[in-house]
């Protein structure tokens, strides 16, 4: 057994799976949690005030992509659970492998300095504590990112992580400014309630259902890219296909086509959208030039009227416990993460879930914990720091062709690569380039 002791900082879905894969191991290790329960983002109303849930919240990924490897989730679940059931799951998951009693909850961590070789570590409650790595689960969709759009608008303003229902909203004419699947699940939320619902976006999008021929669309991409082995690029090029025998040329509906293939961004994801933009029920209209009053401009020279403004417009990435000296994520520019996970010029600092897949990131991440602790307990030899530095060279190189210039993929990987990667590390046992 290992004489060491490892920090986990945060228990949702990452937090937990890495406290399970450390614990198989036999490694010590604390892991601590601002709110009083497990479950991080996936809690509607979490008392550690960082939750993104909102009421009427259901995933994007069917259930059988979105599960544990180790762990199935029930069949009695429908194919697109609410927050409530993938909490359930996540409860059900923390009892089976007794990771509960192992995390000290209201407890935050307020700062992470290296000391020589180790880690110091300070809570809320003023207590240090040393450990020879840390390894960083907070999540990374709390810190919002607000658009600057030229002018001052007087009606409500939110970002949608502050989004719960749509009764405040009740008879408003609302603006949701972005088309990701946030921005357009509160659309069509509201649009049940609201007086008029504008979608507001500045490139388009590609709206993909959940269903193809009655199957869940993700395991569509799932038989392609797994059973048969194609490219993800190939892959999601036929989906595309099956998508528009589907639902047509989604330009018939009122929703713009961006000018980029599909496969350069993350679809977005919903069975609803297009019908309601056809009944009228939700206006599409491009980027917002200003805002005056009550008055919103739009690019295309038109204006209009609304009482609120919802900002679905992303995350920053950051850590209110690290200084940015030690380490930082910058919009588009490779975080210094050899295998995504561990920090090139901290050792002994990991970050797990610190990744945006295309489709569910809680099996990527039961991945990750098993590599991190396959690393920690000594049975993955790492290569040198220049093999590491060329790892994640080409790995920028790769997100850099495939996918659009924006900040949305900074964090991006590509799901079968990336777990094919750290699977042939752990059965090596030689992480490699």
């Amino acid at each position: 057994m290992s004489t060491k002791r490892f920090c986990i900082i945060g228990a949702g879905s990452s937090g937990i799976a890495v406290a399970k894969a450390l614990k198989q191991k036999d490694l010590e290790f604390d892991c601590f949690e601002k709110g009083s329960d497990i479950g991080g983002n996936w809690r509607y109303n979490n008392d550690n005030g960082v939750s993104a849930a909102y009421r009427s919240l259901h995933i994007d990924t069917s259930r059988k992509n979105l599960q544990y490897p180790d762990f199935p989730t029930p069949d009695d679940l429908p194919d697109f659970p609410s927050h409530w059931q993938v909490m359930q799951y996540l409860e059900s998951y923390a009892e089976k492998f007794g990771i509960r009693p192992q995390i000290r909850f209201r407890t935050g961590v307020t700062k992470v300095e290296p000391a020589g070789e180790d880690w110091v570590v300070t809570l809320e409650t003023g207590e240090t504590l040393t450990y020879s790595a840390v390894i960083v689960a907070n999540g990374h969709l709390w810190d919002t990112r607000l658009p600057d759009f030229p002018g001052q608008f007087d009606g409500m303003q939110i970002h949608s992580h502050a989004y719960k229902t749509a009764e405040p909203f009740d008879d408003k004419r609302v603006l949701v400014v972005g088309i990701g699947n946030s921005a357009v699940d509160i659309a069509v939320d509201l649009c049940r309630r609201a007086r008029s619902v504008t979608l507001s976006t500045r490139r388009g999008a590609w709206i993909m259902p959940k269903y193809i021929m009655g199957i869940p669309i993700d395991r569509w991409g799932a038989f392609f890219s797994r059973k048969l082995k194609l490219p993800t690029v190939l892959s999601r090029m036929i989906v595309n296909r099956l998508m528009y025998l589907t639902v047509g040329d989604q330009r018939r509906y009122g929703m713009p086509t961006p000018k980029h293939p599909m496969w350069r961004e993350h679809a977005t994801i919903s069975q609803e959208l297009l019908p309601y933009i056809g009944h009228g029920r939700i206006k599409v209209k491009p980027n917002v030039t200003k805002l005056d009053g009550s008055r919103v401009d739009f690019a295309d020279g038109s204006h209009e009227d609304f009482d609120a403004i919802i900002y679905a417009t992303g995350y920053k990435t950051s850590f209110p416990f690290l200084d940015p000296s030690i380490f930082a994520v910058k919009d588009n520019e490779a975080p210094q993460l050899y295998r995504r996970m561990l920090a090139l010029e901290r050792p002994g600092l990991y970050f797990a879930g610190l990744v945006q897949p295309i489709g569910a990131t809680i099996p990527l991440v039961e991945i990750q914990s098993r590599w991190l602790a396959g690393v920690l307990a000594g049975e993955i030899a790492l290569p040198s720091t220049d093999a590491m530095r060329a790892e994640l060279r080409a790995h920028w190189r790769g997100v850099k062709r495939r996918y659009v210039d924006s900040a949305r993929y900074t964090l991006e990987v590509d799901y079968r690569d990336y777990a094919t990667q750290m699977r042939e590390d752990m059965a090596s046992g030689k992480a490699g380039y």
